[in-house]
């Protein structure tokens, strides 16, 4: 299944409702909502109220992404603020199996990130344990990156084992400059699930790229 989650990193933060509708109505399934702490990346975006607020009027997953030192201590607030899937990043301080129960026991689906420079093998341990991975192609921090595409044999290695251990329904996401031009690249190494900002919150028409997406994507 090919999903698109229009990362509102890129959005205008003066109408993040109105264009979590814009995205909804031109057909995303998901909405990215990146967290950083101005720690674990160099930039600080928003917190568990904002999600709140959203979730009042969305009828998309929220599909959050923890860029931050110490998810453990913020999971609860994400689940109660409607957060669907929680992704944190392996390279935390938190404990990745306690994350990872945590965000189960508060009834959200959870999900590991890694970065460029960490090794697909770093999350196999936790494979039958989550929902997703989410695999960066750019460097975590900030919007408008170009896409990385030496990370493909990462996606693909990912996918290769998730299918040795049966795991055939797992989500690999990937995120960072995803567009029209890279989209196709990324799902033929194994990606399913599509964060998209820039391509998608420039375009004139919503609705438009996200078809385009999602049309690449399923070639």
């Amino acid at each position: 299944m090919i999903i698109i989650s229009p990362s509102l990193l890129s959005c205008d933060f003066a109408k993040m409702g109105a264009e979590v509708k814009r995205m909804e109505e031109g057909g995303a399934q998901w909405m990215h909502i990146d967290v950083m702490d101005g720690h674990f990346v160099p930039n600080i975006t928003i917190g568990a109220p904002v999600l709140k607020s959203l979730k009042k009027d969305m009828n998309s997953v929220a599909d959050v992404h923890l860029m931050i030192t110490d998810p453990l201590k913020y999971v609860e607030d994400f689940a109660k603020a409607g957060a669907d899937y929680i992704t944190f990043h392996v390279e935390s301080d938190s404990d990745p199996l306690e994350t990872i129960n945590k965000i189960r026991e508060l009834g959200c689906k959870p999900s590991i990130s890694v970065k460029p420079k960490t090794p697909a093998e770093a999350i196999f341990p936790y494979l039958e344990l989550v929902d997703m991975v989410l695999v960066m192609t750019v460097e975590p921090g900030f919007g408008g990156q170009s896409f990385m595409e030496d990370m493909m044999p990462k996606v693909k290695a990912i996918r290769e084992e998730c299918e040795k251990r049966g795991l055939h329904d797992m989500h690999i996401e990937v995120d960072g400059g995803i567009s029209s031009d890279t989209i196709a690249t990324a799902a033929k190494a194994g990606a399913n699930v599509f964060v998209s900002g820039s391509a998608i919150f420039k375009a004139p028409d919503a609705k438009a790229i996200i078809t385009e997406l999602k049309e690449k994507a399923a070639v």
